[in-house]
């Protein structure tokens, strides 16, 4: 059967035997209900489209191809195609919409669509979708065994899909006799021996360059002609730079802009020999003298490193080329002659130095060639970005400088997606190579290298990369930023590491900027170092400059001060300005970092929801600019958050995600945030014992400890289980500690938390006054969540003291709390308390309407007529049943709703009713 979205004629395909042969396997596995994901990747005009679309027309099930749609920036616009490829109508792929962006995801739309029906779903194009269906499609296809035939195709430059057990294709060129077929079916005419060989030859088995240049030879009016449409032979290359540039137009144009001017650069560096003869004859280049001018096309290391990682580049240090040689082509084709021109200019040698022996311009024009004009930007630069712009040689002359930039990209990269101990060492390397020749790139190898060890939770190599890898402390000045959690624009592929502070203007913003950095500095080392009181003049005075500034690093610097003197609603504020900084000036590779430090700011400001808000859109942004680590962070604070609500699957999943990165890249925060969340969704179910095991050695010291900046924070939490678990022993050495780090001031809530812990342990005269004492620092300090939690803890010893009448007080607030927190198992376990009282129990709007709703109708009836205030004998009159029956059928409302009297049962039914009418019909 044929879906909408078949092709109109079978496309004839040459050499694509096993792929297809591999599609119609699947197919067949469809057809018994098996399914599976097939990946399909390959080239620019590889085919990629022409065999999903043959594969559709051959199906013999329902078959569909969906193409990435046009407008493939708006959220669902991929998932909302598919479905309407399948839903019978608009309406009905509407509600499928709805379906696949809840808890059911993309299956339980397809299932409710076609039930039962084997399908093959042909996803064209999948690295255009847009992020949101993308994230949706890869969830369906990892949750488990796939019903369906999926044939997904994705460009090679990209990563393929995350789908365990999938099956990979990589569409090569076509072999000779392949491609003689494929240009016999394309041209209108027959071509001259001469032509096709030569077509064959250039072409080198590539479907879409064959296909393109048909067609231009056609155009022209003879099939022998050459492509100016001239008489006699063709000229040496029949395929031009300018159909290349056709063929490659879709790649050129996805690619981010400073990608697209550093390709640029490596074509124009590794353009052939004046007497070289070929179309492919190109030299490779070092990638020191592409690094060393990147900064002159407003582009940063940081893209070279991607377009390599991407494979469109190959090589080493001292010789990059391009894997498709058509693509190099392809580039300069793009490129006008004058522009081309400027480019050569920036890799020649400066005047008088090009004759010098042995010396040879990177385009290799020799000594005759002309040299860079006396208005180039070599000639009008001064100081390190003259060093830059110089020709390849001469930056191999200065050694320190550029294996210094090339250690830095190195290290950004490992940053973003790698181990993070190997990020410090390569960063801090690159410092020291910096520092004489580049020093802003040096402060910020410094600053970056801090991250990484801020990450990986080693506070002395913190202070080493503070200072400078080993420079006196009134060294050379630092450009560094860190929160409680991370540093500031560590990922910021747009800015590349040019970050400069303005030190070139004495008196002015350079001094600023110096003062600032040196606060900084010695705030940061101070409070590392344990000596908060030291730390907090320095780190008071970055949070009133950076937290006025317009840059966006200098807002993240000042956050981060905040947080070390544990003023979280000063870090949120300022975080989030940045947020908005970011956002407005398009800064997408400093968005995940940007949002983690607002997300974990928001946690230690008890804005759980917020704060889940934020980590969402901070992990899609992680997953498109391919920054893993940033991405487990994100993972760690929504598993976090989830255990606020109490939802343990969304605990499991997030935990599990952020592990399954930060263990391998030594991520010691995520780490520990993401053990903290499991445990505390253990203790929330009631799970106390495995809880406190999982704490006790995050919260210890040893080389099992968690992270130095979130061990302390974990003790409430790992007391209040060991208590629970019979480890009181264990929950004392714990709360000592615990006494003497909130004794430092680091944490407002420390106070409240520290005396909760003492109630737990102490006997029975003094429980009380403790959870006195802690309720009232709670009410200095905010943080309801926490509140709620001593709440619920005293009002449980209450009643377990046959104090029911007191208990009620702190259970109904703390049940009240919780509901407007959403900690939805944290509310369940205050109701059950509550209602161990005897106390009224409440409930959400939406938790008294359904209550009601439970209710049979002869119930609903009665309890409508109690509400009224009528006695038993009277409703049993007015419906012609016994009082018993009456008296039977209130037992059972009274037990469905939770409520002990008939004056609870009145008050629930009443906010029920009223709720209902608030929400309309």
């Amino acid at each position: 059967m044929s879906g909408a979205t078949r092709a109109a004629a079978a496309p004839r395909l040459y050499d694509r035997t096993p792929e297809l042969a591999a599609v119609a396997a699947l197919s067949a596995r469809a057809a018994d209900g098996s399914g599976g994901v097939l990946l399909v990747t390959a080239g620019p005009g590889m085919g990629r489209t022409a065999l999903l679309d043959r594969a559709v027309r051959d199906c013999a099930i329902r078959a569909h191809r969906v193409a990435a749609p046009s407008g493939n920036r708006v959220p669902w616009s991929g998932v909302r195609a598919l479905v309407s490829a399948l839903a019978p109508t608009p309406s009905a792929a509407r509600r499928a919409v709805r379906a696949a962006r809840g808890p059911e995801g993309v299956a339980g739309a397809l299932t409710a669509l076609r039930p039962g029906e084997p399908l093959l779903l042909c996803v064209d194009d999948h690295h255009l979708w847009d992020a949101h269906s993308r994230t949706a499609l890869d969830a369906a296809w990892r949750e488990g065994p796939v019903p369906w035939a999926w044939v997904v195709s994705f460009a090679g430059h990209h990563r393929p899909p995350d789908v365990p057990g999938a099956r990979v294709l990589r569409l090569g060129r076509l072999g000779r006799q392949g491609a003689g077929a494929l240009l016999d079916d394309v041209c209108r005419a027959p071509l001259t021996a001469s032509v096709r060989a030569r077509l064959l030859d250039e072409a080198a088995g590539h479907p879409g360059v064959l296909t393109a240049m048909a067609a231009r030879l056609s155009a022209a009016g003879h099939p022998a002609a050459p492509p100016d449409g001239g008489g006699g032979e063709p000229p040496d290359a029949v395929t031009d730079d300018a159909v290349l540039s056709e063929v490659y137009r879709g790649l050129l144009e996805s690619l981010p802009a400073e990608s697209g001017r550093v390709l640029t650069l490596v074509a124009i560096a590794g353009e052939p020999e004046p007497a070289a003869t070929g179309p492919s004859a190109a030299r490779p280049v070092g990638a020191d003298a592409v690094l060393a001018v990147t900064r002159a096309v407003r582009a940063s290391p940081e893209a070279l490193d991607r377009l390599v990682a991407d494979g469109l580049l190959r090589g080493t240090r001292e010789a990059l080329w391009f894997e498709d040689p058509f693509l190099r082509r392809a580039v300069l084709g793009t490129v006008p002659p004058s522009r081309r021109r400027d480019l050569r200019a920036l890799f020649a040698p400066p005047a008088g130095e090009g004759a010098r022996a042995g010396t040879r311009t990177v385009t290799g024009a020799g000594a005759g060639a002309p040299t860079a004009p006396t208005d180039s930007a070599l000639a009008r630069g001064a100081g390190h970005r003259a060093d830059r712009l110089r020709a390849a040689e001469d930056v191999r002359a200065l050694p320190g400088v550029v294996r210094g930039r090339a250690e830095l990209v190195r290290g950004l990269a490992a940053l973003a997606d790698g181990p993070v101990g190997d990020a410090y060492q390569v960063l801090l390397l690159a410092a020291s190579l910096l520092r004489e020749g580049a020093p802003d790139e040096a402060a910020d190898a410094r600053f970056l290298a801090m991250e990484a060890a801020w990450a990986a939770g080693d506070p002395e190599a913190c202070a080493t990369a503070l200072r400078g890898g080993g420079e006196r402390a009134d060294g050379p000045d630092l450009s560094v930023g860190a929160d409680g959690a991370d540093g500031a624009d560590g990922a910021d592929g747009a800015d590349g590491p040019d970050r400069s502070l303005g030190r070139d203007r004495p008196g002015g913003a350079g001094d600023f900027a110096d003062a600032a950095e040196r606060d900084f500095r010695d705030g940061m080392c101070a409070a590392l170092a344990v000596r908060l009181h030291e730390a907090h003049a320095p780190l008071v005075r970055v949070v009133a400059r950076d937290g006025a500034a317009e840059e966006p690093r200098h807002l993240l610097r000042a956050g981060a001060a905040a947080l070390v003197l544990g003023d979280a609603p000063t870090a949120v504020r300022i975080h989030a300005r940045a947020l908005a900084k970011v956002r407005a000036e398009g800064r997408t590779a400093l968005l995940p970092r940007v949002l983690e430090h607002l997300a974990y700011a928001e946690l230690r400001a008890g804005r759980h929801e917020r704060a889940a808000a934020h980590a969402r859109e901070g992990l899609r942004t992680a997953e498109l600019t391919g920054q893993r680590n940033a991405a487990a962070h994100q993972h760690a604070v929504l598993a976090l958050a989830a255990s606020v609500s109490g939802d343990t699957r969304a605990v499991e999943e997030h935990a599990g995600r952020a592990l399954g990165t930060a263990r391998p890249h030594g991520l010691v925060q995520a780490t520990t945030l993401a053990e903290w969340s499991l445990a505390r969704a253990e203790l929330a179910d009631g799970l106390a014992a495995q809880a406190a095991a999982r704490l006790a050695p995050l919260v210890g010291q040893g080389p099992r400890s968690g992270h130095f900046a979130l061990r302390m924070l974990a003790v409430p939490c790992f007391v209040e289980a060991a208590c629970a678990a019979g480890r009181a022993a264990d929950a004392r050495v714990a709360t000592e500690e615990f006494a003497v780090w909130a004794g430092l001031g680091a944490d407002p809530q420390a106070p409240a938390q520290l005396a909760r812990c003492r109630a737990l342990l102490a006997g029975a005269d003094d429980s009380a006054h403790w959870y006195g004492e802690a309720v009232r620092h709670h009410e200095e300090t905010g943080n309801d969540f926490e509140r709620a939690r001593t709440l619920l803890a005293y009002g449980k010893w209450l009643r377990r003291r046959r104090r029911p009448v007191e208990a009620r007080g702190p259970l109904s607030d703390a049940l009240v709390t919780f509901e407007r927190a959403a900690a939805g198992v944290w509310a369940d376990q205050a109701r059950a308390e509550l209602r161990a009282t005897g106390g009224a129990v409440g409930g959400s709007a939406a938790a008294s309407q359904e209550a009601a709703r439970e209710l049979t109708p002869q119930q609903q009836r009665i309890a409508g007529l109690v509400a009224a205030g009528a006695t038993n004998r009277e409703i049993a009159d007015r419906l012609s049943l016994s009082p018993r029956t009456i008296d039977h059928h209130l037992r059972n409302v009274f037990a469905r709703l939770g409520v002990r009297s008939r004056v609870e049962l009145s008050g629930l039914l009443t906010r029920a009713a009223g709720d209902a009418h608030r929400a309309g019909p």
